[in-house]
């Protein structure tokens, strides 16, 4: 579209990205600036770029939109928007990209890494294990529990809960999901060449948390938790809860209640309400398995996105060499 500028088009990378997105923009002849500028200073900086991508620490507010009229588009790397008034944004013009199914997979497999090592006591084992209570923890991990048999609930069918589906499927899990905009559709299961897939059919979020011994969120942000109190007390005793999403979505006072009086067997969290500092609580749980946010972050999933960023870029704005 915009081809015709006489001078080169400028990319502020503002929080990284995988080599082979910023080779594939060079290649195509943008200047592509990489070294990060601080959030109070972007008002004065980002005046010299014609585009910014973000992940989730830079947060691009109307105000800075109005202060740099010369931007033309927005990108982030990943899925959620949260940190970009992206309304505001496409009222000035401005496009706004994202990269929602680069990661998919990555999220997905990291909620069942947090399934299988709480069903096994992994993660407490790790914490807890030495040469002198070897016999004594053996004896305590000895009732861990299968997944095959068991009965999933995908809370949001959209890339990553169908990548869910499709690991729950393979390890022989029965699945159950809610989708307000998702009726049905195809997940496929094993090895992508094979061809395999399995047709699955949407109920309601009610009936999910009711009938599933383990429960895994993957929904965008919303304005208010989704679980809370009262939707545990419908859960079976014993539930799992898995939380690669959104902070928020889970009221963690009631999580942490529920865990107490053991109606939540374990949870597993990447994502939490008061990032990056969480509810102490709940990072050192015993029947919580935890990491800082980083579904996304396997080197797959992160070659994917900036080769994702870098087309949509590309194809915005045309190749200028």
């Amino acid at each position: 579209m915009f081809q015709n500028y006489l001078k080169m088009i400028r990319i502020l990378i503002n929080d990284g990205i995988d080599p082979t997105g910023k080779q594939l923009l060079q290649e195509a002849g943008f200047d592509v600036v990489t070294e990060k500028i601080p959030q109070e200073e972007l008002p004065t900086e980002l005046q010299k770029f014609d585009a910014i991508s973000v992940r989730s620490a830079t947060k691009v507010r109307a105000a800075l939109i109005d202060a740099c009229p010369n931007l033309k588009l927005i990108g982030r790397g990943g899925v959620g928007l949260d940190n970009i008034d992206v309304d505001y944004a496409k009222s000035k013009g401005i496009k706004v990209i994202n990269t929602p199914a680069a990661s998919s997979r990555s999220v997905a497999e990291l909620c069942f890494a947090h399934l299988l090592g709480l069903v096994r006591s992994v993660h407490h084992s790790n914490r807890n294990l030495n040469d002198k209570n070897f016999d004594q923890l053996k004896k305590s991990y000895s009732s861990g529990l299968e997944l095959e048999g068991k009965t999933i609930g995908i809370i949001g069918l959209g890339r990553i809960g169908q990548e869910a589906a499709s690991i729950a499927l393979g390890l022989g899990m029965k699945v159950l999901a809610a989708d307000p905009f998702v009726k049905e559709t195809k997940i496929p299961v094993g090895p992508k060449h094979l061809g395999f897939s399995v047709d699955l059919t949407t109920t309601d979020f009610e009936t999910v948390i009711q009938h599933s011994d383990m429960i895994t969120l993957h929904v965008p942000s919303l304005d208010t938790a989704i679980i809370g109190a009262q939707e545990i007390a419908k859960m079976k005793e014993g539930v799992i809860l898995l939380n690669m999403s959104r902070g928020g979505l889970i009221k963690e006072d009631a999580l942490i209640e529920a865990l107490e009086n053991g109606k939540v067997a374990a949870a597993g969290l990447d994502v939490f309400e008061n990032e990056p500092t969480p509810n102490p609580t709940l990072l050192t749980h015993p029947r919580v398995s935890i990491t800082p946010h980083t579904g996304a972050s396997t080197l797959e999933a992160q070659e994917k996105i900036g080769a994702d960023l870098a087309k949509q870029i590309i194809d915005f704005f045309g190749r200028q060499s």
